[in-house]
């Protein structure tokens, strides 16, 4: 199932997950995106609840996931 939730961030306004293709998208406030590939569900759930979503981003998502800059 394919979701977006909005998130409380200073950087960030909402991540979606696509589970077709197990793409995870942050939107930015800029209006930017950036696109993560192969993140399963839990991960972008846990992204999607995490106390400090732009701390997550930096240890736990664009070190692990292939990504890429999109708008």
């Amino acid at each position: 199932m394919s979701w977006e939730k909005p998130v409380y961030s200073k950087r960030a306004v909402s991540i979606a997950y696509d589970d077709q293709t197990q793409e995870m998208t942050v939107t930015w406030k800029n209006g930017k995106a950036t696109v993560y590939s192969g993140v399963p569900e839990s991960v972008a759930l846990d992204l999607a609840h995490a106390p400090s979503v732009g701390n997550m981003i930096n240890s736990d998502i664009t070190p692990n996931y292939t990504y890429r800059n999109v708008g």
